[in-house]
């Protein structure tokens, strides 16, 4: 009797305290966790994608020009070793493995400038790579008014080497990664970082970028495709930091994390001795 009494006082309201955390804990609906819903319905018939992530030259970048022609003795003074840095950086360094294929090193300087063979200091900042190309080509056929024109069939590639961003908060991998191309995703940067904890927030994800000297902080819910596919930070830039924000329900002591689930394994540890004690004391 007197065993029963503790059960009903005691025991079977922890019981329950424990199974309503440990269900509040443990169960998310979909809407909560699953990324774009509505995609499927929303382009069910194929629709155009804007190809809108030509990234844009920015101080400090690292740029890759190459210039080939069919006359390599008027090349080579576009393509000679002295061409790594730029500007008022003062950066130096040697091109020599290079130059056979043509293709030289220049290091954006703090005022959006590339210090160019012959033409001097040229303003690239806020340009797209293939925008650059095309001027530094024009510049090469056809001269700028004090050089003349030096190679007719000069052809310009140029390429950001240096196209990093960062990925912090509620995600498996957070970090610091280094992209070669120039089209990237927020959806490929979070699946680089291992994509987020069942803990994250999917509708607080954040992009803060700069823009023309400000700083600009984009919001994206994931489960939205909306949300996603419209943001103007759905193609990443150089230098973005991607922050995604971690569930209220966690608490960080230290480097341990504790969650709902902790506080019901807690309850589960107290009933498993409270049981203990009272058969024990019955016996």
């Amino acid at each position: 009797m007197h065993l029963k009494k503790t059960f009903s006082k005691i025991v079977l309201p922890a019981v329950v305290i424990m199974m309503l955390v440990g269900s509040m804990s443990s169960c998310l609906s979909n809407k909560e966790i699953v990324y774009i819903q509505g995609v499927d319905t929303t382009y069910a018939v194929p629709r155009a994608v804007e190809q809108a992530y030509e990234l844009h030259v920015q101080p400090d970048d690292q740029l890759a020009i190459s210039v080939t022609s069919r006359d390599k003795t008027l090349l080579a003074q576009f393509n000679n070793n002295t061409l790594i840095g730029g500007g008022n950086n003062n950066a130096t360094g040697t091109n020599s493995a290079n130059i056979q294929s043509g293709v030289a090193y220049f290091r954006v300087d703090t005022n959006g400038e590339i210090a160019f063979p012959i033409f001097g200091m040229l303003k690239v900042a806020g340009m797209t790579t293939r925008e650059v190309s095309m001027m530094i080509q024009d510049l090469i056929r056809n001269g700028d008014g004090e050089n003349d024109a030096f190679v007719k069939d000069a052809i310009v590639n140029t390429k950001i080497m240096s196209f990093k961003i960062t990925v912090l908060g509620d995600v498996s991998r957070p970090g610091e990664q280094t992209f070669t191309g120039e089209r990237l995703t927020v959806l490929e940067a979070l699946g680089r970082a291992g994509d987020l904890n069942n803990s994250a927030k999917r509708n607080k994800v954040y992009v803060v970028r700069e823009e023309n000297g400000t700083r600009v902080a984009y919001h994206i819910d994931l489960r939205d495709e909306q949300s996603v596919f419209s943001s103007p930070a759905y193609y990443l830039q150089q230098n973005d930091v991607v922050y995604v924000h971690p569930n209220k329900a966690v608490r960080v002591k230290g480097s341990t994390s504790y969650t709902l689930l902790s506080v019901s394994s807690t309850l589960v540890s107290m009933v498993v001795s409270i049981i203990s004690l009272i058969i024990a004391i019955n016996r």
